[in-house]
């Protein structure tokens, strides 16, 4: 592919490794960087892309995960860009496995959410009979991280937002101890809040939520 030879050398001759070393401690020195900031880094992907839009158009899910099984977290980065471009109101039915499959390689927040928001929240927007079936699994996994995103998927949907499988969710997990999933409750209710905070708050005060998870969900909330 030569948009990923392309880029992949430009991100080579820009990496910095004294600039990768606090980027790999923030992210618990999980993950390898070349030590490319964000606006760099977007920089050379744009700059790449325009110059090979023929080549990714025709083969972006291909390209991306090529690029998502890299050792450096840039790529998986660039990766997650590319399809959040190129998916937009552009999925096909058997897209939530490549979703997955996003979500349960090479796991952490960073990536999980964007994910989440952008790539399962747009696919499920698409084809919303699969919303229950596809949360559901999410929900029932031994897969944290795929429990989480069932949780924040619909961080877009502002009022669209379907508030009583929000509250399924987070009934279901409310009782984990499990950090990931506390905050993505807090977050996913802070969220809705601003359509509906009147329904958010009898909720939380209904519910024995983890304090995390209650903090957090009315933070906003006055």
């Amino acid at each position: 592919m030569n948009f990923i030879n392309d880029l992949e050398q430009e991100m080579r001759q820009n990496s910095n490794r004294e600039a990768a070393v606090p980027m790999e401690n923030y992210m618990k020195n999980k993950f390898q960087f070349l030590g490319i900031k964000t606006e760099e880094r977007r920089t050379i992907f744009k700059t790449n892309y325009e110059k090979h839009k023929a080549e990714i158009k025709a083969h972006f899910r291909t390209i991306a995960w090529e690029l998502f099984n890299k050792k450096e977290r840039e790529f998986h980065q660039c990766a997650i860009d590319l399809l959040v471009k190129e998916f937009k109101k552009n999925y096909v039915l058997d897209d939530i496995q490549f979703i997955e499959k996003l979500i349960s390689t090479h796991s952490w927040w960073d990536s999980v959410d964007v994910v989440a928001k952008y790539l399962l929240g747009g696919y499920l927007q698409q084809f919303p009979n699969e919303t229950y079936p596809v949360i559901e699994r999410f929900s029932n996994s031994e897969n944290m991280w795929l429990n989480r995103s069932g949780i924040i998927f619909q961080l877009s949907y502002k009022k669209k937002t379907n508030f009583d499988l929000l509250k399924a969710e987070c009934e279901k997990h409310k009782n984990s101890n499990e950090f990931f999933i506390q905050k993505a409750i807090g977050w996913a209710l802070r969220d809705y809040s601003r359509y509906n905070p009147s329904g958010v708050t009898e909720y939380v005060n209904a519910t024995h939520l983890k304090p995390l998870s209650q903090r957090e969900a009315l933070r906003n909330i006055k």
